[in-house]
C-alpha cells in the first residue's frame, strides 16, 4: 500500500442516463416521453433514475471539492484521458462503468459509488454518496484497503492492444459465424462459431457462468430427450455433447484469480473445423493465439463495449493472457 499523496487530485467519471440517451435520440424530452409512452413504459421512471443520478453527481462534486481538486469526466472520454499517476479516480454509476474504467488505469486506486441504493444492487459499488467524506481521506492517506482486479490483455500482431476487467470477446460483429485458427497449450484447432469469450475472475459470475449454465442445461436436456441419438454423427471427434446430467455448479472465482477461462460459443465440426478446444485455462506460461480467417467484421471487444473495439480481420494473430498491470479497486 503507498503512502500519502502529494496532490488531492480527484477525477470524478459519470455517465450519461438513459433519459440523456433518449434526448440525444429523439432531441427533445417531450418527443422521447412520446416514444416510450408508445410502447407502454413507465416514461417517469426514465425522469426519476436521471434526477436521483443528477442529485448524486453533484453531491458528489461538492463533497470531492472538500477534500482536494475534482475534475468531472464523462464516460466516453476515458479512452483518451490521460490520468496522473497520483489521481484518485471515483465512478459514480453502474457496476459497468467501474469495469469500464478500470482498464485504462494503471494502478490508480478507484472507487465505485451507488448513486441509486434503492435502484442497483452494485457489487462493485460499495459506497455512497455519504461515504465519500470518510473514505477519501483514507485513500490519500494510503490508509484504506485495496482489492486487485486481474485483467485479460488481448495482444495484436501489429501491436494494438486491449484489456478486459471482466472478459474479452473475440469473434465478428454480425450473427455471421467466425472463423479462425485457435491455439493452446500446444494443440492447434481450425474452428467455426459464434466467437470466442475469454474471461476473469471478476467476470466469473458474468457471461462466463451463463456460458457455463447454457451449455450444462442444454447438454442435461438434450441426455433426456434423447436428442443426440436422432442426430446423424458421423464424425467421431464430435464427442458425445448429452453426458452431462448434473447441475452447473455456482461459478465465483476470486477477483485476483491467476488464470483467465476462454470458451468457444456454439461451435459447428464440419470437414474443416473442428470442436475439441471449446473451453480451457490461460496461464502466464499458457496464452492463447487465435489467427483470424475473416476477410471482414472480424472484432475484439471487451467488457460489452462494441464501440471500443479492435480489427481482427484475416491474417491477424492475437495473443490472450493475463495483462501486465492490474486494477485497484477501494473496498
Amino acid at each position: 500500500m503507498s503512502g500519502a499523496r502529494s496532490e488531492n487530485k480527484i477525477v470524478l467519471v459519470k455517465r450519461k442516463t438513459r433519459l440523456e440517451e433518449l434526448v440525444v435520440r429523439y432531441n427533445t424530452i417531450q418527443q422521447a416521453q412520446f416514444y416510450i409512452e408508445r410502447l407502454g413504459a413507465d416514461f417517469s421512471d426514465y425522469v426519476s433514475e436521471d434526477f436521483n443520478y443528477r442529485a448524486a453527481v453533484q453531491q458528489a462534486v461538492i463533497e470531492l471539492g472538500a477534500l482536494g481538486r475534482v475534475q468531472v469526466l464523462d464516460r466516453q472520454h476515458v479512452p483518451n484521458f490521460i490520468f496522473g499517476e497520483e489521481d484518485t479516480v471515483v465512478a459514480v454509476g453502474q457496476d459497468g462503468l467501474v469495469a469500464n474504467i478500470l482498464k485504462y488505469l494503471n494502478g490508480q486506486p478507484l472507487i465505485g459509488v451507488n448513486p441509486d441504493p434503492g435502484r442497483w444492487d452494485g457489487v462493485l459499488l460499495p459506497f455512497t454518496v455519504k461515504d465519500l467524506k470518510l473514505i477519501i481521506p483514507d485513500v490519500l492517506r494510503g490508509r484504506r484497503q485495496l482489492t486487485e482486479v486481474t485483467l485479460a490483455k488481448a495482444q495484436l500482431n501489429d501491436g494494438q492492444s486491449l484489456y478486459g476487467v471482466n472478459d474479452l470477446f473475440i469473434g465478428r460483429n454480425t450473427h455471421v459465424s467466425a472463423r479462425y485458427q485457435l491455439q493452446v497449450s500446444g494443440q492447434t484447432e481450425q474452428q467455426s462459431s459464434s466467437g470466442v469469450i475469454v474471461s476473469t475472475g471478476l467476470g466469473s459470475t458474468g457471461w462466463l457462468k451463463s456460458v457455463l449454465a447454457g451449455a450444462a442445461g442444454i447438454s442435461k436436456r438434450a441426455a433426456e430427450m434423447k436428442v443426440m441419438s436422432m442426430l446423424e454423427d458421423t464424425d467421431s471427434s464430435r464427442g458425445n455433447a448429452a453426458t452431462g446430467t448434473q447441475d452447473p455448479p455456482e461459478i465465483r472465482l476470486p477477483w485476483d484469480h491467476s488464470k483467465l477461462y476462454f470458451t468457444v460459443r456454439e461451435p459447428f465440426p464440419s470437414r474443416a473445423t473442428s470442436a475439441e478446444l471449446v473451453f480451457g485455462q490461460i496461464g502466464e506460461e499458457s496464452p492463447l493465439r487465435i489467427t483470424s480467417q475473416m476477410p471482414e467484421n472480424g472484432v475484439i471487444f471487451s467488457d460489452g463495449v462494441e464501440s471500443d473495439f479492435l480489427e481482427f480481420n484475416s491474417g491477424v494473430e492475437a495473443t490472450i493472457s493475463l495483462a501486465e498491470k492490474r486494477g485497484r479497486l477501494v473496498v
